[in-house]
């Protein structure tokens, strides 16, 4: 069995146009709910500690609708391709070997602090920072485990399935493996930036850690793999929440 490969099928994969839609109504939903909570908890933002903690809760709340319902959108539109284990399936399935989520856990420690290095290399000095660990690293001390649980559960859930299950399979419609795997990578590392404050010098980080995942993904037959190297790679980043100097609250 080829290492890389796609299931023959009469199932029809996702479009580019369609791919394209489900990730930016992803995060233009993202948008919407979070106005609309922050218009609902507008005068509670007040105080630094007040409003560090609200914050995390908008994004909680944000995160808690907006993954779900895009959960249920893809779903519902391709329901067939859901439990499929390889492209133009969604890999919502036991990967081919066990031994697969052993990888994916190597993988979700070293992307880091591979990333981590060409980062610094990039950077000359600068510090790269994303607005969720700035985020993270003031929030009250209670309020740090949810928001870990959704960084590290609930985003890699919807990012996996729309980036290395619907994207990836409508690149490869159209492309070979490696230019979809590639491409798909690269948007998702473009979509982070916004958040890394446009830090041009973190993109490497994530275009290695989108690879891996891709790699992961096809190689195993499922998405649950790369979920979990997601999950553990975020986790890492979380981690630095509990170790702030001087933590609020």
């Amino acid at each position: 069995m080829p290492a890389f490969r796609t299931d023959l099928s009469p199932l029809p994969a996702p479009g580019l146009w369609a791919a394209t839609l489900a990730i930016a109504g992803y995060f233009a939903l993202q948008f919407v709910v979070g106005n609309l909570f922050a218009l609902a908890l507008g005068p509670l933002l007040v105080g630094t500690h007040a409003a560090a903690g609200q914050q995390a809760v908008l994004a909680m709340l944000t995160l808690g609708v907006a993954v779900p319902l895009t959960l249920w959108l893809v779903h519902r539109r391709w329901t067939p391709l859901w439990s499929q284990a390889g492209p133009p399936g969604f890999g919502f399935t036991a990967p081919r070997r066990r031994l697969y989520f052993v990888a994916a856990l190597a993988t979700g420690l070293a992307a880091p602090i591979l990333g981590g290095f060409v980062t610094e290399w990039l950077a000359h000095g600068h510090r790269a920072t994303q607005d969720i660990q700035q985020l993270g690293g003031a929030t009250p001390l209670g309020l740090r485990i949810p928001l870990v649980l959704v960084v590290v559960c609930v985003g890699p859930l919807v990012e996996e399935l729309l980036f290395r299950g619907v994207l990836l399979s409508a690149l490869m419609r159209r492309w070979p493996v490696g230019w979809a795997v590639a491409g798909s990578s690269l948007l998702f590392a473009l979509v982070h930036l916004p958040g890394l404050a446009y830090q041009w010098y973190a993109l490497p980080n994530l275009l290695l850690l989108a690879l891996l995942l891709a790699g992961l993904r096809l190689r195993s037959g499922s998405i649950w793999p790369a979920v979990l190297a997601h999950g553990v790679n975020n986790l890492l980043a979380a981690g630095a929440w509990f170790v702030a100097i001087n933590p609020p609250g």
